[in-house]
């Protein structure tokens, strides 16, 4: 790129997976743009690292081949107890059934190269001071340089300030969470999620993983839900050793070893879920991923909706730029609200009254049974329900769905600021 003012048709905020596969989706569709991301690739992520079915959909529908990782379907649930039951993975006609261990520094690396090979241009560099095109606006000061575009796509994170600078959150709205993640040596079988009670009858507001990874290091992290208050982020943090102190009376974890070579260190980001207090798009700029608020409000995951986003915000752009923020707007309302209120509702109820959560934890897990839900609760939990296989497990986890629906119908929060 020649000059210190470029003009493009997409400014694209933040090179992660929403970004990079907008980035992408835009370019192969003769769209001119400019992916911009203050870091230079590859770079880490706080994150679980493990790509869920839906998220490798969307790579088979991009045509992207997928990462080499390890791959795993089922997973194992661990409550304060010790109790535990396994969460059973199956196929659906819109994804396979399993998942797939590759870490952020690789799969963003991976994403970012296939947007540039598709004719992206990067730019490196924080989107700073705003400028503005005919009253609207019209790109980024980007590391010294002004950059210029007719449409721009906030791809920039939970903290986005294309969405504070647009005007698309309401801060007093929005239902935060944050997540710390470490590695350490540890061969792993099974992805683990593990519930524990710092106190009796209080569980921590979230839950802790312990995920397989790439040559015997595991994935490690606590994420907890803290409301529009993010002063209580620290509890994470404080529960490191909780978690691994659980882990390891529970057998899931042993002693660390002392060999091997340095790991990075524990890292620290912030969730925006449920599409709470964000208005995902308006006039020329659209939200995606974390920007917009897709992360599930029941599990924490947000890959998967970060990289669909990423793409239906570029289609929607290359339908025509004049309606994009409608179409695409609309798009994410009948894909996700119904689903996320229910999630939202269930995680406030659950926050607001955590012996409630303890008591819920033990009947999900008591012998007589867990065994029962199981299939639902892996279905629900994961936002797998449409596409399921036909039998008992999609009956249940739909009619759990509708009687949650009924019961929180009215208190929307999710696709709008107010």
């Amino acid at each position: 790129m020649a000059g210190s003012r470029d003009r493009f048709d997409v400014l694209v905020a933040g090179a992660g997976p929403a970004g990079s596969v907008a980035a992408l989706v835009l370019a192969r569709g003769g769209a001119r743009v400019a992916l911009v991301d203050q870091r230079s690739f590859p770079r880490e992520k706080a994150c679980g690292d493990l790509l869920g079915p839906r998220g490798l959909a969307v790579l088979a529908e991009l045509g992207v081949p997928a990462p080499a990782g390890p791959s795993f379907g089922d997973m194992l649930v661990v409550g304060p107890t010790g109790r535990r039951l396994r969460l059973p993975a199956a196929g659906g006609a819109t994804y396979p059934g399993h998942a797939l261990a590759v870490p952020r520094v690789v799969l963003d690396a991976m994403l970012r190269q296939e947007a540039l090979d598709a004719g992206a241009e990067p730019v490196t560099g924080r989107v700073g001071e705003t400028v503005e095109v005919d009253g609207r606006l019209g790109g980024f000061r980007c590391g010294g340089r002004s950059v210029q575009a007719d449409v721009v796509i906030g791809a920039d994170g939970a903290c986005s300030h294309v969405a504070e600078v647009a005007g698309l959150v309401d801060p007093g709205r929005v239902r935060w969470g944050f997540a710390v993640r470490w590695y350490r040596e540890e061969p792993v079988e099974l992805p683990v999620i593990a519930w524990w009670e710092p106190s009796p009858r209080r569980p921590l507001p979230g839950y802790g993983w312990l995920f397989p990874g790439p040559d015997g290091i595991a994935n490690l992290g606590v994420g907890v839900a803290t409301g529009a208050d993010r002063r209580s982020a620290s509890v994470a943090v404080r529960s490191v050793e909780g978690l691994t102190a659980h882990l390891e009376r529970c057998g899931l974890l042993g002693r660390p070893s002392r060999g091997g070579g340095a790991l990075p260190g524990r890292l620290g980001g912030w969730l925006k879920m449920g599409l709470a207090g964000t208005l995902p798009a308006a006039a020329n700029v659209l939200l995606v991923g974390d920007a917009a608020g897709l992360v599930n409000p029941f599990q924490g995951e947000g890959i998967a909706q970060a990289m669909t986003s990423g793409a239906w915000a570029a289609r929607a752009i290359l339908e025509g730029p004049g309606g994009a923020a409608d179409r695409y707007r609309g798009a994410l309302i009948a894909r996700y609200r119904r689903f996320y209120e229910l999630g939202s509702a269930v995680q406030d109820a659950l926050l607001a009254h955590p012996a409630g959560l303890a008591a819920t934890l033990r009947v999900l897990l008591a012998p007589g049974i867990g065994p029962a839900v199981a299939g639902s609760w892996a279905l629900l939990w994961n936002d797998l329900v449409d596409g399921a296989p036909p039998g008992r497990a999609r009956g249940l986890a739909r009619a759990g769905l509708l009687l949650g629906r009924g019961l929180t119908a009215g208190g929307s929060r999710t696709g709008r600021r107010g």
